[in-house]
């Protein structure tokens, strides 16, 4: 799996945004949920890849139902992402501004 690309750009994600959610200054449940967006992430970015081998082992030839299968697989992984972001802005983004709000002024 680490073979994948996007996989492995998402795991860094991970990796960077993890330790932030226990050094923000939030309650339980906003930390639960944002590691569970990013969890989500990884999920769903796991679930295209199976769906993408499932189709590249049926078939290399062009369908264009095995084309649809690949775009939903992909937009599901954007929407996962978009997901995500919007909770890391929502929850995250006060804190952070007020950081930095703090370190200028």
């Amino acid at each position: 799996m680490l073979e994948e690309s996007a996989f492995r750009q998402e795991l860094t994600l991970v990796a960077i945004l993890s330790p932030w959610a226990f050094l923000l200054p939030v309650g339980v449940v906003e930390r639960i949920l944002l590691l569970a967006t990013l969890l989500i992430v990884l999920i769903v970015e796991l679930l295209n890849s199976s769906v993408e081998a499932a189709i590249d082992r049926i078939s290399l030839e062009r369908h264009s139902l095995s084309k649809r299968a690949k775009d939903f697989g992909s937009a599901a992984v954007m929407l996962a992402l978009v997901l995500c972001g919007g909770t890391w802005v929502a929850i995250a983004g006060p804190h952070v501004v007020r950081w930095v709000r703090a370190l200028a002024g």
